[in-house]
């Protein structure tokens, strides 16, 4: 008998397409062996298997308060924190702002958008964890897709705040570099050309005040990869403060920085802040501008380097 057969009819009721699934990510294995689907199974072979977990239909809504700049029947604009991940994944399916938005948005007339699907309702497009800001919500399918084609076709404006380490060279400039899945980290992303993976990535930057060892940015990206601005800016030498990923370093205390004081952390999160973002209502088609207030943490963080 060959090893997909052999799994679908003792794995307890797991479909053929299913069972294919898993022999391609290799959570079947024979003696110990990742092997075929076609293998021809023999009198003694040992078969284990991975059992995928069940299928979610969605994350739960949780009474999470939620800071809404606007809100209407068709869409919101929320005013994310960090710490908080945008939709559902493996290993956080509690804590999301998908989740808040099902227990404020739900239960009364209007609703959320289906159309990211059971883990993303309402979700247009995300934040990373801990960056904080402007965050679009769609409350009806139309309005969803009518959100999604303003990003899409690159028509929103988007600015961000960044505190980064060291100056910049230059007091605004362009960086247009390709960016891809990184080579050896599958989490991180990198400035890549000529890689599968690779599509083209523009971010233009203006310094706002220099303090000697950081910068305060203002960052408007025109396109919109995973990690772009946190990739573009550890390109020319100037990461994102606090930025584990891409500047090897979670936390930032004052001798860090160069100053004296005492050793608490000031900051323990990337120092990025979707500071507002413009977009065309979906349904009057009116120029919306929604802004967020610098969050007290990095608030915090440029008293500090301003000598407050």
């Amino acid at each position: 008998m060959r090893l997909d057969q052999f799994v679908v009819r003792h794995a307890g009721g797991l479909s053929r397409s299913a069972v294919a699934r898993a022999i391609d990510a290799a959570a079947v294995r024979v003696d110990g062996v990742v092997a075929r689907a076609s293998l021809q199974l023999k009198a003694g072979m040992v078969v284990a298997y991975t059992v995928p977990e069940p299928a979610r239909a969605g994350p739960e809504a949780e009474e999470i308060p939620l800071d809404f700049l606007f809100l209407d029947d068709v869409m919101g604009a929320v005013n994310k924190p960090a710490g908080m991940v945008v939709h559902p994944a493996k290993g956080n399916w509690k804590g999301t702002l998908a989740g808040a938005l099902k227990w404020h948005l739900e239960r009364v007339a209007g609703g959320l958008s289906t159309v990211g699907g059971p883990t993303r309702p309402g979700i247009v497009h995300r934040l990373d964890r801990d960056t904080s800001g402007v965050l679009i919500v769609a409350r009806n399918e139309e309005a969803h897709h009518a959100l999604a084609r303003q990003f899409e076709r690159r028509t929103t404006e988007k600015t961000y705040l960044a505190v980064v380490q060291g100056e910049p060279r230059f007091d605004r400039d362009e960086i247009n570099l390709p960016i891809g899945i990184h080579p050896y980290q599958r989490e991180r992303m990198a400035v890549r050309r000529d890689h599968s993976t690779s599509r083209d990535a523009v971010t233009r930057y203006e310094v706002m005040k220099r303090f000697g060892r950081a910068a305060l940015l203002k960052v408007t990206p025109k396109t919109g990869r995973t990690h772009q601005i946190r990739v573009h800016l550890a390109s020319i030498g100037c990461p994102v403060l606090a930025d584990v990923l891409y500047s090897g370093r979670g936390v930032v205390d004052r001798s860090f920085l160069g100053l004296r004081g005492d050793s608490a952390p000031l900051l323990t999160r990337q120092a990025l802040h979707a500071s507002s973002l413009a977009i065309d209502h979906p349904s009057t088609q009116q120029r919306m501008l929604f802004e967020a207030p610098l969050p007290a943490d990095i608030n915090r963080l440029l008293a500090v380097l301003s000598g407050e």
